[in-house]
């Protein structure tokens, strides 16, 4: 608890709207109870004894001044900027180094850097910003790009924001490289102010553009893992190998459930059937949900070779065609996965409902089971819709009664306060050479809401049971957000027209996000209360999940292909055994290497999805790179005081729109009204807006997308015209301008109406 209490305390101090408040003012703010109140008080004093916090005139609190000189590691962005990320933890703030002031460092570069000036920032931030003046030592030193030829001889373009400048290359056909190759380029010398960095090409991965060589691309951008070593082949083979369903001493503790009728939804493409299901009535017409989930850890004891690579992977990833499994496929996809008809090993979790859905009780089991039927999502909506067609006769019933249950029990979570945000997820096209050829919206029928339903519950359950018996687990922890985020978000919601108390809670967001649900404004909506709301990270600290309202959360259903849920599968068996007290290494870890491991598998699931999110965008991209001229139906979802941000509704890839490009007027960036005004036309453009743009240019190795409006915000014959009524919008922007004193006045003057 303390731990996060140092998170909430840093994170209300660097808001820009912060103002200097003593100790208990600061936990009442932070909405501390007057029982954790020691805790937060321990935690506080903690980092202030560090000095990440000080305390100023008149006993209020602040964090160190960022200052002079820090020392810090470069982050470069492909628009010429960047930021020094401080090393001394003192500095909770990020420092942003203009175009030109960079000194041509590049991303991972320690670097010392001179505070220049200190203005409020995007997201009620502080943002303080300076120049790179000495280069201390050099990060990374090998970039992954495209091969090209300019007038003065090879260059490789390098990918993302790692390089911004181009790094010249000699002795191309020493690898047998071409134009237009991808390859692996390493770092000879370092860029200057007159010469670019020099580098040799180490490993061609093949022509750009190509499938397999984006693919491999991304594997070395992100540094993601490949091969399996020979050690957890062979331990996968002989665990495979040995697994006899049918041996006495193998099965004598587990219940045979092979005679009911289970049955597996997932995707048409997957292989790894890690969950399934049961549902059944007891004498009393009680529900009796079985959420069965795949053993891994009979195949996977613990510090074996094979652990402690899937330890080190952190999760499977899920890239554009291609798999990168956090277990051999072997196992993954052969007996650990519940595959129709076979016999398998698993973890099952019974959770007893009444017909309001409300839990009567809950039991573990470990079981052999046999699947009934292998399903699609697509399968069960049209069977939920009236085709039965492929639908055994005994999976009907069962299928009825699952959408049955599933909605009663969203209903009742949504009663609790569960937050459900619509960001449609775009499933894109490949043909047979791995090009997409087209783009559209992920199925998001309500199959995927049954299951999501049951995998929720059957994650909460376990971890009820582990928390009650004081066994130390891998927790999915979700914090609650801060007083100030919320109020920034509320304010900026209103400035937008909508209704949101000042201190939204759980309630209020599900309202917020009910209401622009099928507008045009819901995309953009969702994005800005998902950047509202915190994190959610691997930790055993007890903390519940803010946006499922669960007090005691864990993951449980998927240990195919998270190493979280393996670690709780292993504590979970330790308790179906009895032998809590006595389990051996490894398998009950204590907070402190659970904390270790929980900072661990947070970060390789974010590379999992950077990853993920980066290869489509190069894969879209290049697709748009021959469609120069082509129409999107886009809408509004960022606003910069350099352009604003507008996301394809059917590619779900965002382009930008320079603000000249809005039309013959001086475009002024207002963040807590969420809009850009003309300052002599009036006219608005505002998240959520809907906007046609017109494709001007892609560049794939930077990931851009540049666009413009098909119709311009403001054409050359409105110049100087103001609208005959000013929306609110507008309004709160001219607001934003007032002296602070003067806003609380009125702040003062409508709470008094």
């Amino acid at each position: 608890m303390r731990e996060l209490y140092k998170k909430k305390i840093i994170k209300m101090l660097r808001h820009a709207d912060y103002e200097p408040v003593k100790v208990g003012q600061l936990a009442k703010a932070l909405g501390v109870e007057t029982q954790d109140y020691e805790q937060f008080k321990h935690a506080f004093d903690e980092l202030h004894q560090a000095g990440h916090v000080v305390i100023g005139e008149g006993s209020s609190v602040g964090l160190p001044g960022l200052s002079g000189k820090i020392t810090g590691t470069f982050r470069a962005n492909p628009r010429g900027f960047g930021f020094v990320v401080p090393l001394e933890k003192a500095f909770h703030v990020d420092l942003f180094i203009p175009p030109g002031e960079s000194m041509e460092a590049m991303t991972g570069d320690v670097v010392v850097a001179r505070v220049v000036e200190k203005k409020p920032g995007r997201g009620g931030q502080v943002r303080y910003s300076g120049r790179v003046i000495e280069i201390l030592q050099r990060g990374k030193n090998r970039f992954v790009g495209t091969l090209t030829i300019k007038p003065e001889g090879w260059v490789v373009l390098p990918d993302g924001s790692g390089a911004v400048e181009p790094i010249a290359v000699d002795d191309v056909t020493a690898k047998s490289a071409r134009e237009k190759d991808k390859g692996v380029v390493e770092i000879l010398t370092y860029p200057t102010e007159r010469f670019l960095a020099r580098g040799v090409i180490i490993e061609v991965l093949g022509k750009a553009g190509k499938y397999e060589s984006e693919i491999a691309s991304i594997i070395h951008q992100f540094q993601l893992p490949d091969e399996f070593n020979d050690s957890c082949i062979f331990q996968a083979h002989k665990a495979a190998t040995d697994f006899a369903p049918d041996d006495f001493d193998a099965v004598r503790d587990r219940d045979d459930i092979t005679a009911k009728t289970i049955v597996t939804i997932d995707p048409p493409d997957a292989k790894d059937f890690d969950d399934a299901i049961s549902l059944e009535k007891d004498a009393n017409g009680n529900w009796i949900l079985g959420v069965h989930i795949a053993d891994v850890t009979h195949f996977v004891p613990p510090d074996t070779a094979l652990d402690k690579e899937a330890g080190q992977r952190g999760n499977s990833i899920y890239l554009p065609g291609k798999v990168i499994p956090m277990l051999p496929e072997m196992l993954s996809n052969g007996v650990c996965s519940l595959q129709p008809d076979q016999p398998r090993f698993v973890k099952s979790a019974y959770i007893t409902y009444d017909n309001q859905g409300q839990i009567l009780g809950r039991r573990y089991r470990n079981s052999i089971m046999r699947s009934t039927q292998r399903l699609t999502y697509q399968q069960v909506d049209r069977f939920l819709k009236g085709h039965t067609k492929d639908i055994k006769p005994q999976v009907a019933p069962l299928l009825k009664d699952m959408d049955t249950l599933a909605r009663i029990i969203e209903k009742r979570r949504d009663r609790a306060g569960m937050l459900h945000l619509d960001l449609p997820e775009i499933d894109i096209i490949l043909d047979d050479s791995g090009r997409v050829v087209d783009a559209q919206p992920a199925d998001n029928s309500y199959p995927h809401t049954i299951i999501e339903m049951f995998m929720v519950e059957a994650n909460e359950a376990v971890a009820v049971l582990l928390d009650r018996h004081n066994i130390p687990f891998m927790r999915r922890i979700h914090p609650e957000p801060d007083a100030l985020t919320m109020k920034n978000l509320s304010d900026l919601v209103r400035a937008l027209g909508l209704s949101l108390p000042r201190l939204p809670d759980r309630f209020s967001l599900q309202n917020l996000l009910g209401a622009v649900k099928g507008q045009s404004s819901s995309l953009a909506i969702n994005l800005v209360v998902l950047r509202s709301l915190e994190k959610a990270v691997y930790s055993p600290l007890q903390i519940g999940h803010y946006a499922l309202a669960s007090s005691l959360y864990c993951h449980f259903t998927s240990p195919i292909r998270r190493y979280a849920d393996l670690l709780v599968h292993r504590a979970l068996d330790c308790y179906l055994r009895g032998k809590v007290e006595s389990a051996g290494e490894g398998w009950i870890l204590d907070s402190q290497e659970l904390s270790e491991i929980g900072k661990h598998i947070t970060f390789t699931e974010e590379r999992a999805d950077d990853a993920e999110h980066e290869l489509k965008t190069v894969l879209i991209l290049q697709m748009l790179s021959d469609k120069i001229g082509d129409e999107l139906d886009c809408v509004v979802t960022g606003l910069t005081n350099f352009g604003i941000f507008v996301q394809s509704r059917k590619l779900g890839i965002e382009g930008l729109v320079q603000l000249t490009d809005l039309g013959p007027d001086v475009w002024q960036y207002h963040a807590k009204a969420g809009c850009v005004i003309g300052k002599h036309s009036g006219r608005l453009v505002s998240l959520g807006q809907p906007m046609k743009v017109r494709i001007v240019s892609v560049n794939v190795s930077a990931r851009q997308l540049s666009v413009t409006p098909v119709v311009p915000v403001l054409g050359e014959l409105e110049t100087g015209k103001r609208p005959k009524k000013m929306k609110h919008i507008h309004a709160a922007s001219i607001r934003l301008n007032q002296p602070r004193r003067k806003q609380r006045g009125q702040k003062r003057g409508k709470r008094r109406r």
